[in-house]
């Protein structure tokens, strides 16, 4: 794809597929988020992306990239800051799936989407509804559909969540982070391309 976008409006999730069709979502995708960087330097995605919700992108071309570091050096830094912060995300990530028990994964996954959600604007509210069913929780969390319903179960039992119908309501951000032993960092003011 020669484009980079940056997300302007919705909801998606970055992944990557095994040769037998086993899908693992490595990230989301909201408003303010700069989609195709590693394609501009590696020659092409190494990864598939894919809408939750409708959603508006603005499309930059790819070749242009360099012209933007030279011309731009302010806009060169702002790219740099996303793609910093996408690898803090990642290892928070991998960080939770090696080491954080089913539980503490899914509080975790959950805090960390409405915190990300909150600060792009997309949630607000007593309970914050995230476009995400348990299928996409276990392809992120690297867990069986069964174990995912069952350790979802178990945080519903303590108020902190309730599924509905292709979405979650998260009822209890502050409970799902204390849960999950996870502070949100301070990201300090983030670029917006």
């Amino acid at each position: 794809n020669p484009h980079l976008y940056t997300v302007l409006k919705g909801w998606g999730f970055r992944y990557k597929l095994l040769p037998d069709g086993r899908r693992q979502i490595v990230n989301y995708v909201m408003p303010g988020d700069l989609v195709g960087l590693q394609g501009s330097l590696m020659g092409e995605m190494q990864h598939s992306i894919e809408a939750l919700t409708p959603m508006l992108l603005c499309v930059f071309e790819r070749g242009e990239l360099m012209s933007l570091y030279r011309a731009h050096p302010d806009l060169a830094y702002d790219v740099t800051w996303l793609a910093s912060r996408e690898e803090s995300m990642l290892d928070e990530n991998l960080l939770s799936v090696g080491r954080r028990s089913a539980t503490e994964r899914l509080a975790y996954l959950l805090a960390f989407l409405v915190t990300r959600a909150r600060s792009a604007g997309l949630t607000g509210g007593a309970a914050e509804e995230l476009p995400i069913t348990q299928s996409h929780v276990a392809d992120t969390l690297g867990l069986s559909l069964v174990h995912t319903n069952r350790t979802a179960r178990k945080l519903a039992a303590r108020g902190l969540l309730r599924w509905r119908d292709r979405a979650c309501a998260v009822l209890d951000v502050d409970g799902l982070m204390r849960h999950a032993r996870w502070e949100r960092p301070a990201e300090g003011v983030r670029p917006f391309l």
